[in-house]
This record gives C-alpha cells, structure tokens and sequence, in this order.
C-alpha cells in the first residue's frame, strides 16, 4: 500500500472486484449497444411509427431535441443514457461515497483512521480522488468501447464523428461528477452507508423522472432545469462532434458546489458511531 496515499489506495483496494466487474459490465453493455445500432438501421426499429419516436423519447436518446432517437447518434446515446448504465454509474458513486465517511462511522472504524496523524480534510480528499477515479475508470470503458465500435464500422463512422465519442465521455464523466458531489456531502453528514446510498438512487432516478416529464408534458418544461439529465446530452455530442461547455459548466459546478459542503459538514460532526 503506498505510504503517500494510503486512503485513496485503501478505498480503491476494498473495492477493485466490484470496479472490475462494472468496467467489464460497462465495456458488454456499449459493444451491443453498438452490434444492435449495426444490425438494425434506425430508421427500421421506428419505421411503425408515425411521425417517429414521441417526443418524450428524447429523454433516452441523451438530446435535448436536436438529434432523435431514431438516427445512429440517437441509439448510442441511447447506450449512454440507458437505466442500465446509470445503474453502474450510481452503484459506483454510492459505494465510493458511502465509504467516504459513513461507512467507516457505522462500523465504527473511523475512530481508528483518527488515532493516526490524519487529519479530517485529507480523509477527504483521499476518498474524493478515489471516487473520481472510480467514475473516471467507467465512462473510459464505456467510452473506448463505442469508439473502437464504431471504428470498426465504416457505416457507423459515415453518421458518428470520433471526436463525437469522446466528446460525449467527457459529457458522461461531468455528469457523475454532478452526481458525486452531492452524494459525498452526504456521506460527510450521514451516520449509515444506507443513507449515502438511497440518497445517490434519489438523485439519479429524481433527476432522470424529472427530465422525461418535463420533455413530455409541456406545463412542466421548466423543471428540465433541474435535472442533470438536461445537461448531459451525448445524443448531441455523437451528432455534432462538439462539446457544448455551458452544460459542462453546469455539471461541474455542481459537483463542485458538493465537495465543497463536505468539508465543513465533516468538520463540524461528531464522529463518535
């Protein structure tokens, strides 16, 4: 174990199988995102429709309107804004988070991390790089895997600039930024792993369900706003082949604003289980 950094070793270490599981989850999912999108030209899975996909799928194609599900961008959006890979992002951030701080005090070891010179603000920052890096390891996988995808096929390279796919990587690791913050504010407050957790679900499945309504029902547009799901849209970043920096902005800004809070919040607690 490094003698530098031995807790954002430490909290990688404890938790290398569930990452290497999620990395290899993530790199399975983006192949057959992109076997699927090759196999089946768009406009054939939505040829019964009339009019093309409803407008409330453009929730699911990771745009905010200008690309429709119904296009090359648009499905392997779709892969990026897919329940399946926001299920591996938050699993990744809830674990991390939670064994930022809360963890440690429900097992009541954060007593013993104290006895050694470590001060509360390094704790800190050790489990915060480590949780960047979690995050950082899965949107890589998924990232790769679409471009070696669609470098493969001369089809997909026609309709999806590379410089799209990385794009929307960076797109994809802004938005578990967004997602990171918060959670570890909530580790840095919280007394059980459960809360960490539940609220890092809450944040995800809230945000996405506030999108799609606020794309769907047009009383309720305004809400978009709030979601980070308005924000992170690959969709656009597949299709333009450009990174749109106010949405980055926002999504850093964020996660940013929940580091921050961390801080004093696990200054201020009583560490005791």
């Amino acid at each position: 174990m490094s003698a530098r950094f031995p807790l954002f070793v430490l909290a990688l270490t404890r938790r290398r199988r569930m990452l290497v599981f999620l990395a290899a989850g993530m790199v399975l999912f983006e192949a057959l995102m992109v076997v699927v999108t090759r196999a089946v030209p768009p406009a054939q899975l939505f040829g019964g429709a009339s009019g093309g996909p409803a407008s409330a799928l453009k929730a699911f194609s990771g745009s905010t309107g200008d690309v429709s599900l119904a296009s090359y961008p648009g499905l392997l959006g779709a892969g990026l804004v897919h329940p399946f890979w926001i299920a591996m992002q938050l699993t990744a951030i809830g674990s991390l988070a939670a064994a930022a701080v809360a963890a440690d005090v429900e097992g009541g070891t954060i007593e013993l991390l104290m006895v050694r010179p470590v001060t509360r603000a390094r704790l800190l920052a050790e489990r915060t790089v480590a949780l960047l890096a979690a995050t950082l390891l899965l949107n890589a996988a998924a990232t790769l895997t679409t471009a070696v995808g669609i470098g493969l096929s001369p089809q997909l390279r026609q309709a999806v600039p590379l410089r799209g796919v990385f794009a929307a990587g960076v797109l994809g690791w802004c938005f578990s930024v967004s997602l990171a913050g918060p959670a570890l504010a909530v580790s840095a407050a919280a007394r059980r792993r459960s809360q960490v957790i539940g609220a890092t679900i809450a944040f995800g499945a809230v945000g996405f369900a506030l999108n799609f309504v606020a794309l769907a029902w047009s009383p309720a547009a305004p809400l978009r706003f709030l979601s980070p799901f308005h924000y992170y849209t690959p969709g656009d970043a597949l299709a333009h082949g450009t990174l749109a920096w106010f949405p980055v902005a926002v999504l850093l800004a964020v996660g940013v604003a929940g580091f921050s809070a961390a801080l004093p919040l696990l200054a201020r607690r009583d560490l005791a289980p």
